[in-house]
């Protein structure tokens, strides 16, 4: 197994508090990861029928076979346990007494906020980043704003943007089209149609590939909902169960006004580029160079790493970006509260002097205190231009 950045942030919340729940889309590598920090913990699925029966006709019975060390996974197929969960907490709250593990974030965000808030701490993994995939530490954002040099990884970075970073891809060796191909009609089929009431599958999936299209652009629901034939308001459920499902991600602006006159509409980003190369329909990873939507689907892969960094290490990842109306525009600021660290992501693998003009604006607006800023592209080098870190693609989680 590898090392997932998120089992340090998970063996210290089940120290200080009675339930931590690990959230995360399927497949990301939940089970796995939960049962190697907590060995000694017994481990109940909810998925088996037969366990499923018996929490539901019987929760105390249940319960009290299962009352201490345990990890519950698929939690949100019995949302009834919570309320009971948190009696046993409140009368004897023993950090770390229940691990609960599950993928639907809606429905676990609504019983935690009613049965365990301030009982539960609350963590997300994600697929691997590419630092946990090729077995180096990850860059620390919320530290500082320097990366440091990296060794580059044994691929290219076409193969790791069109393979993606689902875990069972690299443990089984799978064809990454065949798998995401199954991976979406398990999605649509089973958590799609439990979540809301789809009764076309073949619109739902038009929808998806068409939202790709989108990723790395503002969101316009009214655009998106006509072009795929559904309205405004159903475009914004669909696009709220993806984002609960961690499929996609709302990148909302930076509001401080360095400027009046700024873009209020957040970005839409996938947070897995393999998945994002599926729906597009591209076939192998060399594709992706000359694809015309190359530079979304970098700055995707690029997004899709700074998120994971933060979130694998238990926190909520400060990112917005940045645009005025005249068009300039920071693809991503990490905001650390006093200052916010801009970075651009390019696809190209030489560094022009067009890719840091945006930031350099940025940098020299009236009122803005920060200084530095990072530039991410396609290329292999490290480099410092003035006030600017130039990085590689691989330098990023």
């Amino acid at each position: 197994m590898l090392n997932r950045f998120l089992e340090k942030a998970l063996k210290k919340s089940s120290k200080k508090y009675p339930v931590v729940t690990v959230t995360g889309p399927r497949q990301s590598g939940k089970t796995t990861l939960t049962k190697h920090a907590f060995p000694e913990y017994a481990y109940i699925s909810l998925e088996d029928p037969d366990n499923r029966s018996f929490a539901e006709e019987d929760p105390r019975g249940f319960l009290s076979e299962y009352n201490q060390f345990v990890v519950f996974d698929e939690i949100q197929r019995v949302p009834e346990l919570f309320s009971y969960i948190q009696t046993m907490v409140d009368e004897k709250p023993i950090n770390g007494r229940f691990i609960l593990i599950g993928s639907q974030q809606f429905l676990l965000n609504e019983k935690i906020s009613q049965s365990l808030a301030g009982r539960s701490a609350i963590l997300r993994l994600l697929p691997f980043s590419l630092a946990e995939l090729i077995k180096r530490k990850a860059q620390n954002y919320w530290q500082n704003d320097i990366l440091n040099p990296v060794k580059p990884p044994r691929n290219n970075l076409y193969k790791y943007i069109f393979n993606g970073f689902y875990p069972r891809i690299y443990d089984k060796h799978l064809d990454p089209r065949q798998w995401y191909r199954d991976y979406f009609e398990t999605y649509a089929t089973r958590d799609v149609r439990s979540l809301i009431n789809v009764g076309d599958l073949k619109s739902f999936e038009q929808f998806l590939r068409l939202l790709a299209g989108r990723s790395g652009q503002l969101l316009n629901l009214s655009s998106l909902g006509s072009d795929s034939g559904i309205s405004h308001t159903t475009a914004k459920r669909w696009i709220s169960i993806l984002e609960a499902s961690y499929l996609i991600y709302v990148l909302p602006p930076y509001f401080k006004n360095f400027r009046k006159r700024i873009i209020k509409s957040p970005k839409i980003y996938f947070l897995d580029p393999g998945l994002l190369c599926f729906l597009l329909r591209i076939n192998n990873p060399k594709d992706i160079a000359t694809h015309p939507q190359r530079g979304a689907i970098f700055e995707t892969f690029i997004f899709s790493e700074l998120y994971k960094s933060f979130s694998h290490q238990g926190m909520e990842p400060p990112l917005y970006f940045w645009r005025d109306r005249s068009g300039s525009e920071i693809d991503f600021l990490v905001d650390h509260g006093t200052h916010a660290l801009p970075i651009e992501a390019k696809a190209g693998k030489t560094v022009s002097s067009d890719f840091l003009n945006s930031m350099k604006s940025w940098l020299d607006l009236p009122g803005n205190e920060q200084k530095e800023g990072v530039l991410i592209y396609a290329g292999d080098s490290f480099s410092k231009r003035q006030n600017l870190q130039i990085v590689p693609w691989y330098a990023v989680s």
